[in-house]
């Protein structure tokens, strides 16, 4: 007859706990001898002798104090595995807090219609540049562009982006379509600036495979990406904007992309949460459906 290892550790953990076969019996719901008999058959098996036995009472040997240290943890670790596939079946539900960078904003059509399939999900969305620590602030996820490398969060990649120079047809032939970075000395450039560190971003231009070495105009600057995308469309300058953003408009005519083959850029995004054996449903919900929605990465 195969060993029930599992009821004997069970059965050994109480008795260490109690210092009583019988104490330990009537916590398990079986007998004192039961639990002796356990106990010397875990014996038999390891080669050891786990308890000093007396008439009065029964305490640890030394291996028996190493083998209940372990046998904690084991049964520590079921517990756990069992919440866990618990809360896996449950329905997602409770507050969401998800850390999203300012251009998260153009994610709404899809953050709107996840709490519209899952309305028990209560949503709680932080949109910032700043980079958040996601478990000394408590987020139960965050949407982040560029990769991490920490033990303590789990990490999807979705798919990225790059940024492409766009204008109107009807500002380029008034100022002229550029066909080198040079040309942008002379045009209107609207600019982004970072509202955490307050530095302008640098336009990922490339002349033989070295980055620009020159300082373009500031026709506008804004520390916020609506504005400079709204200001283009309206025929005002060259902007630099993600491609997410502008292919509707570059498929319509509204925008047309220059200087293309002078740009090397590409932006990693990536969605992630605190590391655990089993994410909670509210957090495996909202991983799954942005993965989805969003994609994940190009090949």
């Amino acid at each position: 007859m195969a060993m029930d290892y599992f009821g004997a550790l069970g059965a050994f953990v109480q008795a260490a706990e109690t210092r009583s076969f019988t104490e330990a019996g009537r916590r398990l719901g079986i007998s004192s001898s039961a639990v002796g008999k356990a106990i010397v058959r875990l014996e038999e098996e390891l080669g050891v002798r786990l308890f000093h036995r007396s008439t009065r009472a029964i305490t640890l040997t030394a291996e028996g104090q190493i083998f209940h240290g372990r046998c904690q943890r084991i049964l520590a670790e079921f517990d756990v595995a069992r919440d866990e596939l618990s809360q896996a079946r449950a329905e997602p539900q409770g507050k969401l807090r998800v850390a999203l960078p300012q251009i998260g904003t153009h994610l709404m059509p899809y953050l709107i219609e996840f709490q519209m399939q899952f309305p028990q999900i209560e949503l709680e969305l932080d949109f910032s540049d700043r980079l958040v620590n996601i478990i000394d602030e408590g987020f139960d996820a965050a949407i982040r562009i560029g990769m991490i490398n920490d033990s303590r969060l789990t990490i999807r990649p979705l798919r990225g982006y790059q940024h492409l120079l766009v204008a109107t047809p009807g500002y380029l032939e008034q100022r002229g379509l550029p066909i080198h970075p040079e040309e942008l000395k002379t045009h209107a450039c609207l600019r982004y600036r970072f509202p955490t560190s307050g530095k302008l971003d640098l336009w990922p231009l490339h002349v033989n495979k070295h980055p620009l070495s020159f300082e373009l105009p500031q026709s506008c600057v804004a520390n916020a990406i609506d504005p400079l995308h709204t200001m283009t469309e309206a025929g005002l300058g060259i902007a630099l904007l993600p491609d997410f953003i502008v292919e509707g408009a570059i498929t319509t005519g509204r925008l047309v992309s220059v200087l293309q083959d002078f740009i090397i850029d590409y932006r990693d995004v990536c969605v992630l949460w605190p590391s655990s054996r089993q994410p909670l449903p509210k957090i495996k919900s909202f991983v799954d459906f942005i993965v989805t929605r969003v994609g994940s990465v190009r090949p």
